[in-house]
């Protein structure tokens, strides 16, 4: 079996655990950091169950979105099509470091691109920036750590700093503008409803 196939299964066994895997609402910071810009093309990496593709479409955004998971490529090609905006998103099933979505866009969005599989993050963001059009914006969140009490089960999995993560993506100094590169408090409610909080890390770049 290849690492592409263990990374389906894995996916779509998660998935396959519940009905519903997340809350159903686009992520926070994409809605702080993409309300002011102009709709255009936005790519989604990770799209999950669909909720941020579907908040991008109904700003008028056109989306491709993009999932190994065919259960929550499915769920969230169900959930559009109920929200009315079906029409505006292109589902794709990729394996993100062995294929990637054919384009250019004026966002692309890679929110908490993590795995307790084998993936490789760095490569997949490069790839990420090499689609971002002319003035168009790189929008990379992702968690500082494992939540709050919740046992580790890869130590040595390394949760990038926002300059480590800058420093990754390899860009021309002259060619990119930071807009925003911090760590940051996440409240969250986990799936038993307890409350934590949470450090993520926020990377927002604009092709010149």
């Amino acid at each position: 079996m290849t690492t592409e196939q263990v990374s389906e299964d894995y996916w779509n066994s998660f998935y396959a655990e519940h009905d519903q895997i997340w809350s159903g609402r686009p992520n926070v910071v994409l809605v702080d950091e993409v309300s002011d810009l102009a709709p255009g093309r936005a790519l989604d990496l990770g799209c999950g169950e669909g909720a941020d593709a579907i908040w991008l479409a109904q700003q008028g955004w056109t989306v491709t979105a993009v999932d190994i998971s065919s259960v929550a490529l499915g769920r969230a090609a169900q959930h559009a099509k109920d929200a009315g905006v079906d029409d505006r998103i292109d589902w794709q099933q990729h394996e993100l470091g062995q294929s990637f979505p054919d384009g250019e866009f004026d966002l692309v969005s890679a929110q908490f691109l993590h795995s307790k599989t084998e993936l490789s993050r760095d490569a997949i963001l490069r790839s990420a920036a090499s689609v971002v059009a002319q003035h168009g914006v790189l929008l990379i969140e992702g968690h500082m750590g494992f939540p709050p009490g919740e046992h580790n089960p890869h130590p040595d999995i390394h949760f990038p700093t926002p300059d480590e993560v800058i420093a990754g993506l390899d860009l021309p100094d002259d060619e990119w503008e930071t807009l925003v590169s911090r760590v940051h408090d996440r409240a969250q409610v986990m799936r038993d409803g307890q409350p934590i909080n949470r450090r993520d890390c926020t990377v927002k770049l604009r092709r010149r």
